[in-house]
C-alpha cells in the first residue's frame, strides 16, 4: 500500500482529505507571536478577525525535518511507501526540509508540485486517486511528473494589504492599485507568481470578467474538473463565479474549496480563483 502525504497548504477539501486518508501536515502560523498550527488551532477567520483589529499581519513557518521525519517514520511503518508533496518551492522552503527527513526514513519519496493552495492539492488528489487505483510509486511518480506543468492555477485579489505585509508585493504597487481600484489577476507559471491582467469594479464583477476570461472561448482546457478555490466572506461573490463557471465552463465537475490559513496569510479575504488542468 501507498500512503499520501502532503502540506497544510493544498487547501483540499476535508470530505477528500478523508475519502482517500490524505495525511495534512500543518504549517505554522505566527499571530501576535504566538505559533499556530494551520487548520489545527487556528482558522482564517481567526487571522481576518486579528488585521481587522489593527493587527500585524500574520506570518508563515514552513514545516522543519524533523517533523516530517517524524511523520514519515510513522507512515512508512504501516505501507510500503509514501509519496509526499509539497508546496512549491519557490514559495516555501518546506520541499528541502521534506527532501532532508526523507534522506534518513527509507521508501519516501518526495514530489515538488511547482505550485500553491489547490493547484498543489490538485497533484495531491490525483496521486490519491491513484494510489486508490492500486498504481505503483513508479507509475505514480511518471503520472505527477506529466501533471505538474499542465496545473493552471490563477486568482483575483481584493485587497494588496495581505500581500503587501507579506513582503509579496511593494507598498508602492499596493498603493497605485487601491487607489485605482484595480484588481489584480495573478497566476502560478513555472513555479513562481505573476500578475497577467487587472480588473476594475466590485469585485462580483470582477469574478464575472474573470472567469469568462479564464474558460469561456478557449479550447487547451481538459474539462473533466475544475477547482474554485476562495477566502471570501463578502455574500455573492462565490455564488457569482460557481454561476458564470456553470454558464460558461462546461466541465463536469466543479468542486469547491477554501483557502487555508497560510494561504490567506498572504491573499487576505474575497480573494477567488480557478484551478483546472490544460489539455
Amino acid at each position: 500500500m501507498i500512503k499520501i502525504t502532503t502540506d497544510s497548504t493544498c487547501d483540499l477539501p476535508s470530505s477528500l482529505l478523508e475519502k482517500y486518508d490524505i495525511t495534512v501536515i500543518p504549517l505554522g502560523i505566527v499571530k501576535a507571536g504566538k505559533l499556530y498550527r494551520d487548520g489545527v488551532d487556528i482558522r482564517t477567520a481567526d487571522i481576518a478577525a486579528h488585521v481587522d483589529a489593527g493587527g500585524e499581519i500574520t506570518t508563515t513557518n514552513a514545516v522543519n525535518a524533523a517533523d516530517y521525519e517524524t511523520v514519515f517514520r510513522e507512515m512508512t511503518a504501516r505501507y510500503d511507501a509514501v509519496i509526499h508533496l509539497n508546496i512549491g518551492m519557490g514559495f516555501s522552503s518546506c520541499y528541502q526540509n521534506a527532501k532532508l527527513a526523507a534522506e534518513e526514513v527509507p521508501e519516501v519519496y518526495v514530489v515538488d508540485s511547482q505550485n500553491l493552495s489547490v493547484g498543489h492539492g490538485w497533484l495531491v488528489l490525483a496521486a490519491a486517486e491513484a494510489a486508490k487505483d492500486g498504481k505503483s510509486v513508479g507509475e505514480i511518480l511518471s503520472l505527477l511528473e506529466d501533471l505538474t506543468p499542465r496545473v493552471e492555477i490563477s486568482f483575483v485579489l481584493d485587497r494588496l494589504d495581505y500581500m503587501k505585509k507579506g513582503g509579496r508585493c511593494s507598498a508602492v504597487t499596493a498603493l497605485g492599485a487601491n487607489l485605482l481600484k484595480l484588481h489584480p489577476c495573478i497566476e502560478v507559471i513555472s513555479g513562481r507568481m505573476g500578475v497577467t491582467k487587472k480588473y476594475r469594479g466590485s469585485m462580483e464583477k470582477v469574478v464575472a470578467d474573470y472567469v469568462r476570461d479564464r474558460v469561456a472561448t478557449r479550447t487547451d482546457i481538459d474539462r473533466h474538473r475544475v477547482f474554485l478555490v476562495d477566502s471570501c466572506r463578502t455574500p455573492g461573490i462565490q455564488e457569482t463565479a460557481r454561476r458564470v463557471l456553470e454558464e460558461c465552463g462546461h466541465f463536469d465537475e466543479i468542486i469547491e474549496a477554501k483557502a487555508g490559513c497560510t494561504v490567506f496569510c498572504h491573499c487576505g479575504p474575497d480573494t477567488l480563483g480557478l484551478v483546472f488542468l490544460r489539455k
